[in-house]
């Protein structure tokens, strides 16, 4: 099995040379690196030109059009028999490809995922939002458990492989921003391939490094939501509402005390749980009531950015005409 690792850059130079150095050390390493350069100012290329004695590398510069349209410009040119998808903002462990070769000899996937951890290097912030798009009380957990309580699984495209019938058969991305990966995998399910989550093949996602960053990330994580259904309108599911449902519950909060004074204690108490429950869970899996107390903030700022995205993007949708689908090319990525 040959794999090609495909790599999408947009103004990240630093932090692929720490995804490039976490590569070097894997056990067993993969055959080629294509990093794709999605017209980025701040270029890669000497990055890249660094690592030349120690993988097959190949540099590409390409006008910007979004990370699922790079990604397939990486699928025309790889050469190996499985892609395996990182973000830029990745860190690998030593073991990953190991766990993945074994995986795919012992029981095969056309398509898997990967779970995302947190580097013990990690600041408190990002440890504590790596905690809250990972945590069952944000809904962040049910797609990264081995129960797989979303169903078929559903692989994102910050840690994912593909072999290369998947993308023979069904070609590459058509969205390129606003959910790429969400209709990505449902195409790749909706075609017969087998999809599976495998939890020895996680890697650290450096995601957002403060939460200014992260409510505007996950504000247009919410909007993609919206914009999947315009092509599948059956995948908007009921726990796609919560985060839209929590916002608007909290945002209430005021507006119960001023009704009568028992909603707005019910309200009140009904969050100071939530709070609670975070705190405990973060703080014991992360070991630092810091973090726990971030984790806290981490998740409101979670589900508020999501649920304010989901219900500026599903209030578009209701006024646009029929039909009409997004593909983001045109649109900025937050940053």
């Amino acid at each position: 099995m040959r794999y090609s690792v495909i790599i999408p850059v947009y103004n990240r130079p630093d932090e692929l040379r720490e995804l490039l150095d976490s590569l070097s050390r894997q056990t067993r390493k993969p055959d080629e690196i294509l990093v794709i350069e999605d017209g980025s100012v701040e270029r890669a290329e000497s990055v890249v030109a660094a690592f030349r004695e120690t993988f097959d590398i190949r540099y590409f510069f390409k006008p910007n059009s979004g990370q699922g349209f790079t990604r397939n410009y990486g699928f025309e040119r790889a050469s190996g028999d499985y892609f395996v998808i990182f973000d830029s903002d990745a860190l690998v462990p030593p073991h990953y490809f190991e766990a993945v070769d074994r995986q795919l000899k012992t029981a095969w996937l056309d398509a898997y995922g990967g779970p995302d951890a947190a580097h013990p290097d990690f600041t408190p912030i990002q440890k504590a939002i790596s905690y809250s798009m990972t945590s069952p009380f944000t809904t962040g957990g049910i797609r990264g458990s081995k129960k797989n309580l979303g169903g078929n699984y559903h692989p994102r495209s910050f840690n994912m492989g593909l072999s290369r019938s998947v993308y023979e058969t069904i070609g590459g991305y058509r969205i390129s921003r606003m959910g790429e990966d969400i209709e990505f995998a449902i195409r790749i399910i909706d075609h017969g391939f087998k999809t599976g989550l495998i939890p020895e093949a996680f890697i650290y996602h450096k995601r957002r490094t403060n939460f200014g960053q992260f409510f505007r990330q996950l504000r247009f994580f919410g909007r993609a939501r919206i914009n999947i259904s315009r092509f599948y309108p059956s995948e908007l599911k009921l726990v796609h509402l919560f985060p839209a449902l929590f916002t608007l519950f909290w945002m209430s909060v005021p507006f119960w005390w001023f009704i009568h004074q028992l909603p707005g204690v019910l309200a009140t108490g009904a969050l100071l749980l939530f709070s609670v429950l975070i705190l405990i869970d973060a703080t014991r899996k992360e070991k630092s009531l810091k973090v726990g107390f971030l984790s806290v903030a981490a998740a409101f700022v979670q589900l508020t950015g999501y649920g304010v995205g989901f219900l500026k993007e599903g209030w578009k949708r209701l006024r646009e005409p029929k039909g009409h689908q997004e593909t983001g090319v045109n649109m900025e990525y937050p940053s």
